[in-house]
């Protein structure tokens, strides 16, 4: 076979052109620190990486939905404890109220005051999370979810939670309806009231349970009569009569009927009526503390009012710690949820990491070996292109 020159020639450039190639793609994979750059470079692995990098954009999008569920909740969670504070200062007025040595001027101030705290409730209940949204607006309001309509505020957002879109299901809200309309009234199980048209001093307790099994869940009525110059009670449920009737009636004895016991106390005068009804969860904040403001002002059967007040304010503040416990409840969860998350999107780096980064120890050998091989070419390149005939001849 005969080899000219200028196939030595064409030959060399062609290997060192390919030196120079394979060194350039060595040197942008080692800048890159990728080893896989192109689907052709290695079909399996880039599968894989773009596998794992869409698990970790989605760790991201879900992350970014737990914090804005985060900070929901910590604003919320410290609006309720605002507002449980307020409600244990106005408690604390309310039981003021019932010093009987107390005058009309110093009860006007403890009115004033628990005025002022339903305005402070009124402020709460409608604070805003910064960016536009009412924290207890539920699934939604487009304006304040808590309105005065005349003597009583209504609820005007939309009962339920709004959640983030994210595969975890995390509210961005609070159900305002539930946190601030919707405790139960009376003691949680029945409701003891007076009559509006009571004419003598006594009142009523919030009543206890002494049998749950007994309990009937009937309507209750006691009426006060006098005979003989002695005052009697009779009480009636669901207005059939019961074996409670004509019993001469003792101040602060308590009556117990059908697995409750309630008291009453003071002197009530005849023809007074006093009843117990199954309590609802209908009983809003600013309901408790208007019933309280407005048995004060009054300046009638004031120790009837204060035993009211303080039996609504008692379970308004139950069920307002109850949510408050609820959100924080919510803010564990979001740390887990959290915690999960970042291993997830670790995990996928990792993968993807695994199948298309560089070994650098590898990378920085086979560089250093194109980088070898591209010297001898060129070197070769050198000494061929140098060959002449005229160096042979002496």
């Amino acid at each position: 076979m005969r080899v000219s020159t200028a196939q030595t020639y064409d030959a060399s450039v062609a290997n060192l052109q390919q030196r120079q190639s394979d060194l350039s793609d060595a040197q942008v994979r080692l800048t890159s620190g990728k080893r896989v750059m192109r689907g052709s470079d290695d079909p399996t692995s880039a599968a894989r990486a773009e596998r794992a990098l869409a698990q970790e954009e989605r760790a991201v999008v879900a992350q970014r939905a737990v914090e804005a569920s985060r900070n929901a909740m910590r604003l919320s969670e410290s609006a309720l404890g605002d507002a449980v504070g307020v409600l244990q200062s106005a408690r604390d007025s309310l039981v003021n109220a019932g010093n009987s040595a107390y005058t009309q001027s110093e009860q006007d101030t403890l009115v004033t005051q628990l005025q002022q705290y339903r305005q402070q409730l009124l402020q709460v209940a409608n604070r805003d999370d910064g960016a536009g949204s009412y924290l207890f607006a539920g699934q939604g309001s487009p304006s304040k979810p808590f309105l005065e309509s005349g003597a009583t505020v209504i609820y005007n957002g939309t009962a339920g939670e709004v959640a983030v879109a994210s595969g975890e299901s995390l509210p961005v809200s609070v159900d305002g309806n539930t946190a601030w309309m919707t405790a139960m009234t009376g003691n949680g199980v029945f409701e003891t009231r007076d009559v509006a048209a009571n004419t003598g001093k006594g009142w009523i307790d919030a009543g206890q349970i002494r049998n749950p099994a007994a309990l009937t869940g009937a309507d209750y009525a006691i009426d006060i009569s006098v005979a003989g110059g002695v005052t009697q009670y009779t009480v009636t449920r669901n207005g059939a009569p019961t074996g409670l009737t004509n019993v001469e009636f003792r101040a602060g004895q308590p009556i117990e009927i059908d697995g409750m016991s309630f008291v009453i106390d003071g002197a009530p005068a005849a023809g007074d009526r006093f009843e117990i009804v199954p309590s609802e969860p209908t009983l809003s904040v600013f309901e408790a503390l208007d019933s309280a403001i407005a048995a004060l002002k009054s300046g009638g059967n004031v120790p009837q009012g204060v035993s009211n007040g303080l039996r609504d304010l008692d379970s308004v503040l139950s069920r307002m710690q109850g949510v408050r416990s609820s959100v924080g409840d919510t803010l564990n969860r979001i740390d887990k949820v959290e915690d999960r998350l970042a291993a997830s999107k670790l995990n996928a780096q990792t993968d993807r990491t695994n199948a298309e980064d560089l070994d650098l120890v590898e990378a920085i050998s086979k560089f250093q070996e194109k980088q070898n091989g591209y010297d001898a070419a060129l070197q070769t390149y050198a000494k061929v292109q140098r060959m002449s005939l005229f160096d042979y001849i002496r």
